[in-house]
This record gives C-alpha cells, sequence and structure tokens, in this order.
C-alpha cells in the first residue's frame, strides 16, 4: 500500500438506480415501485416493500450505497462473522459501537489534531478486547474517516486475533516493520470496506518487548498518522505481559475493555492506575456483556 487510503465519495444515484444495477431490482418493478410511490405520496422504500418486491434489508443496502455507508452482506464470507459492525450495522450491538465511537471522537480523536492513535487495552485474556478494537475500526471507516487497525499482539500465532477476523494472507506484519524488514506498504486494505487497512502482526517473534520498545514503533506510528485519521491498536492482555503499557504509552491514549461477571476488578484498577502514572490517558472504559 504505497499511498493512503482514499476518502469515498458520496454517490448522488437514486435508491432505485442503485437497486436495479446491482440486480435487486428488475426495471419493470423499479417503473411500478415509483408509480406505487407517486400515488401514495410516500418513500421509494415504503412502496417497494408495500409491492412486495424488496425487503428492509434491499432499502438498507441501497442507502448504505447512497450515503457511502458501507457493510457486507451475509452471504459475503470473506469477514468473520465477529466483525458485527461489518455485517450487521444496525443491530443493538452496532448501535452500541457507533455510541463509543461518538465518546471517543468527544473525548480523544476531536480534541486535537494531533490525537490520532488509541490502543485497547485489558487486564485479562478474554475480555473481548480484540472483538472491540476490529469492530470500532470498521465503524470509524464507515464513518469515511481513514482507520488503520494494527495488531500489536506480537505474541498471537497467525490466524488468531485481528488476524483470524479479517481473514489476512501471509505478510511481513508488525514485527516485520518493527525489525527494518518492512515498511507501512504491507498494510492490507479490506475489500468491502473502504478507507480500512489493517496491519497484521506478523510472525512470532522472540523479542516482542524490545521491538515493541524501540524506536520504530514511534516512527511508524509519526508515518501513519500522516496517512491516515485514525489509529486503532489492538494489544495483548496485561495479565502476562507488559507490552500493552508500553504499545498505550507510544499510543498517548487507552480505551480499556472488560467482561461483565470475568473480569477481575483489582487487576483492571492496577492497570488503569499503570497507565495513568506512565502518562497515558485513560479515555474510557467499555463494559462487555456478552
Amino acid at each position: 500500500m504505497n499511498s493512503p487510503v482514499p476518502r469515498t465519495n458520496g454517490s448522488s444515484r437514486s435508491i432505485g438506480d442503485i437497486l436495479v444495477a446491482t440486480g435487486r431490482l428488475s426495471s419493470e418493478d423499479a417503473v411500478r415501485v415509483a408509480q406505487r410511490q407517486q400515488k401514495d405520496n410516500v418513500q421509494f422504500g415504503e412502496a417497494a416493500i408495500a409491492l412486495k418486491v424488496l425487503t428492509k434489508d434491499d432499502i438498507d443496502f441501497a442507502l448504505s450505497k447512497q450515503f457511502d455507508y458501507s457493510y457486507l452482506s451475509d452471504t459475503d464470507l470473506s469477514l468473520s462473522p465477529d466483525l458485527v459492525a461489518a455485517y450487521k450495522p444496525f443491530s443493538r450491538v452496532g448501535e452500541n459501537l457507533r455510541a463509543v465511537r461518538s465518546q471517543l471522537m468527544l473525548r480523544w480523536f476531536g480534541t486535537d489534531p494531533s490525537h490520532k492513535v488509541l490502543a485497547v487495552v485489558s487486564a485479562g485474556r478474554s475480555d473481548g478486547k480484540s472483538f472491540l478494537a476490529g469492530n470500532l475500526a470498521v465503524v470509524f471507516a464507515q464513518q469515511g474517516q481513514r482507520t488503520l487497525l494494527i495488531d500489536g499482539d506480537l505474541r498471537s500465532q497467525p490466524g488468531r486475533g485481528q488476524h483470524g477476523m479479517f481473514k489476512l494472507g501471509k505478510n511481513a506484519g508488525l514485527s516485520g516493520v518493527l525489525a527494518g524488514r518492512a515498511g507501512l506498504e504491507v498494510a492490507q486494505l479490506v475489500p468491502g470496506l473502504p478507507g480500512l487497512a489493517i496491519l497484521s502482526s506478523g510472525a512470532v517473534p522472540p523479542n516482542p518487548q524490545e521491538l515493541l520498545g524501540r524506536a520504530a514503533f514511534g516512527d511508524l506510528l509519526k508515518i501513519a498518522s500522516v496517512q491516515f485519521d485514525i489509529i486503532i491498536v489492538d494489544t495483548p492482555s496485561s495479565e502476562d505481559f507488559a507490552d500493552a503499557e508500553i504499545i498505550a504509552s507510544r499510543a498517548g491514549a487507552a480505551l480499556m475493555v472488560a467482561r461483565k461477571n470475568q473480569s477481575m476488578l483489582p487487576q483492571a484498577v492496577q492497570l488503569a492506575r499503570r497507565l495513568q502514572e506512565g502518562g497515558v490517558a485513560l479515555v474510557g472504559s467499555v463494559l462487555n456483556d456478552a
């Protein structure tokens, strides 16, 4: 990837034109819907549903195209279904993710032009941190932000974490970049979700903390900040390693994730204290109830 992710452009096409062009509506039915729309003085979608030639999912699809709001159909198996924001953006979980996005804009990203990087951290291993990081990257891209998701878990085996959710191919990844064997061009664009790029963790190195502590990581974030509006960094849990704290200190800000009835409060409090003592802005916390 040699150039910044391009911003998406809005579409001036009508809902009917979009649905006909994508094969969801025949030209004959489009005429019938337009006549019913004029007769009943209702919206195109309402008339189409009344005639039973389209479903609400069809209308949502057309609106997403019209307003540059990208998401994937259930038949698209290119990504993991765990990426709820990509497959079911109008669900309750999708609404909750957009609410978190709004709070992050108010509390961090929108407060200073230099605030572009956020680490997603958790005290425990199964708190849902990677789920949140991946889905947040999707909703920021859906908002039109040029978004980079970095998988900072250098201890995770290939096929897990963000690599597994986005079904990424093999490449150098973050470990390769920090070792000086590659650059940001190894970040992979996500088909069907314009504006979103993923930098996988890469091969598991023998020295994750040393790599993350190098100046190369800070340099990478500086370069990425020129090309992207939002940079989200997934991290390993702090239960066993200090990697997350190193990443958060480079990012300057962190969002903490905890899981209902599972996360240990003392561990979460200790992590929050260490982050704040290290000068990291703790932007907020998310309680995962799934």
